[in-house]
């Protein structure tokens, strides 16, 4: 049995079935949680994975920027 660390809701988890850094979801408020110990048994809030995302918006701003080179020697 762990506890959520955000609604501290007890959450029936098979400690033989997860491995470190496995997430799982507080069924209580939604939040995902990691598991960062194995014994003691432990959760923490998962910290979002935003790299991604960011990436992909650097990358539309690189094409934009170059969309925009483009046009000027158009001209």
């Amino acid at each position: 049995m762990a506890t959520c660390p955000e609604c501290e809701a007890d959450i029936d988890v098979d400690e033989d079935d997860v491995d470190k850094g496995d997430v799982i979801t507080c069924h209580e408020c939604g939040s995902d949680l990691e598991v960062v110990s194995l014994t003691p048994f432990e959760l923490d809030v998962a910290q979002e994975d935003d790299d991604e995302d960011d990436d992909t918006d650097d990358d539309e701003d690189d094409l934009d920027e170059d969309d925009d080179e483009e046009e000027d020697w158009d001209m």
